[in-house]
């Protein structure tokens, strides 16, 4: 049998029983359309959690307080931790590669001004805190370069703060309780929204000495150290580790580089982009059982099609061949009209809940459409199978 009058058959059985084929390819369409949606969730929010993240670089290294470990330890060893101070964070500025160290607390406290009183969450930093995170002043400056152990009564107000104390006036110079003290404001910051569900705008900013009085503290919660972006990672940390255990005796604190936590997180959220996709995939098999029902109504029905078909010449290949054919068409309708509905679900969504981050995965979708193929070309097998083994002239004796 020539390609051409396969090809021709093929289309023919398809279009010979539109509505049965229309069912049929439904089956697979709706397993195509699920992991598509489903795969589009998965990356959407892969590629928002890591935005969320390298928005503040990726030369990033957070040092806190305490070792992260996962086996045992001794009684004696409880709290033995020393505390993390300003001065490591002074210290570390002389690790090799270092551009910026940071030092961090973080608290709640109340913000008073002209009647006017707001809780929002205040920051405690050294300052180079902008620096670090790649954080913008709108109006004023920053903190100024003083002592973080024993620095001015300064105050940075987040856009929101400023917005909620002083209305359309400018607040530089102002005066302003935070927590009891009075402390001059001297800058606004840029707004820069939600991350991760923290409102960076509803915020103060004062030095992390002041900070730490305020909150009657010991310890920082954290240093955000900064190094130059060509250099080698492992001999940054190396170069932490080795200042801070010189400084406490022994390693009682914790290394976390951003790069590394990027890549758990990618990780993850691969993992979880994979697995959904998965559990769409089984709507692909449910798809896969309508095409092998499909076809073996089909061998039962054409049975003297079949033994016409021999009888002319038509080899055992030819005849396998064409209802392998008509499985893997009916497939590729399904797969390209489910690629379409999901990706369209996918648009509306984008456009009806813009803070759910979706974005469809052109690999998974080409995927997805290759394994509809593979799914209708499996349950062809066996129909296709049946059909080729028939007997030409018991398939004729059937008419």
């Amino acid at each position: 049998m020539r390609p051409a009058d396969l090809v021709r058959f093929t289309y023919a059985s398809v279009t010979a029983h539109r509505l049965r084929t229309g069912l049929t390819a439904l089956g697979i369409a709706v397993g195509i359309a699920a992991v598509i949606l489903l795969t589009s969730i998965g990356e959407g929010l892969h590629r928002f959690v890591i935005a969320e993240f390298t928005q503040f670089g990726t030369n990033l290294i957070s040092v806190t307080p305490g070792r992260t470990q996962t086996h045992g330890a001794s009684l004696g060893a409880v709290n033995t931790v020393r505390p993390l101070s300003i001065d490591d964070a002074l210290a570390l500025r002389r690790a090799p590669y270092v551009q910026v160290s940071d030092p961090i607390v973080q608290g709640n406290a109340e913000v008073v001004q002209g009647g006017k009183s707001r809780r929002v969450t205040l920051y405690g930093v050294g300052p180079d805190f902008a620096r670090s995170l790649q954080m913008r002043v709108a109006t004023g400056e920053f903190l100024p370069q003083d002592d973080p152990r024993a620095a001015r009564a300064f105050v940075v107000l987040g856009s929101k703060v400023a917005r909620e104390l002083f209305g359309g006036g400018n607040p530089l110079g102002s005066r302003i309780r935070v927590g009891g003290d009075r402390y001059r404001v001297v800058g606004v910051m840029q707004s820069k929204g939600q991350v991760l569900g923290f409102d960076l705008d509803d915020t103060v900013y004062i030095p992390v000495g002041r900070a730490l009085e305020l909150f009657n503290r010991e310890s920082l919660q954290e240093i955000h150290v900064n190094y130059e972006p060509t250099a080698p990672l492992a001999e940054v940390e190396e170069g932490i580790k080795r200042i801070l255990i010189a400084r406490h005796g022994t390693e009682d604190f914790t290394v976390t580089p951003q790069q590394k936590m990027l890549e758990v997180f990618g990780t993850v959220l691969d993992a979880i982009t994979f697995a959904v996709a998965a559990i769409g995939g089984i709507s692909l098999v449910v798809g896969g059982i309508g095409i092998l029902t499909i076809l073996t109504i089909a061998v039962a029905e054409r049975t003297s099609e079949i033994g016409l078909l021999r009888a002319l010449g038509a080899t055992h290949r030819a005849i396998l061949l064409l209802f392998l054919g008509e499985a893997a068409l009916l497939a590729a309708i399904g797969g390209a009209a489910g690629l379409l509905a999901g990706w369209s679900i996918a648009l509306v969504l984008q456009v009806a809940l813009p803070a759910l981050p979706v974005h469809v995965p052109w690999s998974y979708a080409a995927l997805a459409e290759l394994m509809a193929v593979g799914v209708g070309l499996a349950a062809g097998v066996l129909p296709a199978r049946r059909a080729a083994r028939l007997d030409p002239l018991e398939a004729l004796r059937s008419e």
